[in-house]
């Protein structure tokens, strides 16, 4: 006797068995490789195991090579080193590490200047003792890590006024690629103002009367790191545009109250309270037909 209702039932089951296996399968994790190693080593390999480097093939010995004689050596009782990358030099190192990385993001590093200066990637990243919330670096932030080999920056960043990196609304990586040869100051950007446009789009223009040092180069003017004087200017004004426009048609003396002769005597119509800007407010460029001096 024929059963109809057994052929579609029977059906439904199996598909349902095959989706959960299929679903199981999808999200099970590679599961983590060390071997042998756990038996001294599970101190290290604790936090190793959530990451991605757990999944790779061949689990420690991918970078530990020379693990099978460390291993023997010590299960025979000998003191046999471990093939530890702490040992190696800084090419070696970055080559096991380039072995995996090169073809992703990193693929510009020979040639950058940290490569240049024999950096080895375990100075920065660590892969069992990290501090970050991603890319394993041995400090908490980013800039905290750079700052400890740039303190000539990091001096420049306490000053006055200074991008907020200091606040933690940014960090050096904002702005540099430690990984990239391939650009100046390893800057995400072919040209520094370029990288500047990307926050202050209103300085980018087209203006109709261009400021030519502006169209140039932003740090003509700018400090990026910091500066004691306002808007991060590497000098103060007047000064700063005294550099350039010291025979105008203003007076080509100095605004510093050295005037007639040496004297010392200020001249109150040009120091006190006073400054390009305030009739040139529009410097980075303006629009208006009539302002071909960056009036308003």
């Amino acid at each position: 006797m024929s059963r109809p209702w057994r052929g579609p039932l029977y059906g439904g089951v199996v598909l349902s068995l095959a989706l959960a296996v299929a679903a199981s399968a999808q999200e099970k994790k590679p599961e983590p490789t060390g071997g042998d190693c756990r038996t001294c080593h599970e101190e290290k390999l604790a936090r190793w195991d959530k990451t991605y480097h757990a999944g790779v093939p061949d689990g420690c010995a991918a970078c530990h090579k020379g693990g099978e004689a460390h291993l023997k050596g010590r299960m025979e009782g000998e003191n046999t080193p471990g093939p530890s990358l702490k040992t190696l030099p800084a090419k070696e190192v970055n080559a096991v590490c380039l072995s995996c990385h090169e073809t992703t993001h990193h693929s510009a590093w020979t040639g950058s200047a940290h490569s240049r200066r024999g950096l080895a990637c375990t100075q920065c990243h660590s892969v069992h003792s990290f501090e970050s919330r991603t890319a394993q670096l041995k400090a908490a932030k980013p800039s905290d890590l750079c700052m400890g080999c740039h303190t000539a920056i990091r001096a420049q960043m306490m000053r006055t006024s200074h991008h907020p990196v200091r606040e933690g609304l940014m960090e050096c990586t904002s702005c540099h690629n430690p990984h990239d040869g391939t650009r100046p100051k390893m800057i995400r950007a072919d040209w520094s103002n370029e990288l500047c446009y990307q926050c202050h789009t209103e300085k980018r223009g087209p203006f109709l009367w261009e400021h030519a040092p502006v169209r140039e180069n932003c740090l003509n003017c700018h400090n990026p790191h910091g500066s004691n004087h306002d808007k991060m200017l590497v000098a103060r004004l007047p000064w700063l545009c005294q550099r350039c426009h010291l025979n105008t048609r203003h007076p080509g003396t100095f605004y510093d109250g050295r005037v007639g002769g040496g004297s010392l005597a200020l001249s109150t119509n040009r120091a006190v309270e006073h400054a390009c800007k305030n009739c040139h407010q529009n410097i980075h460029g303006g629009n208006a037909p009539s302002g071909p001096y960056f009036g308003r």
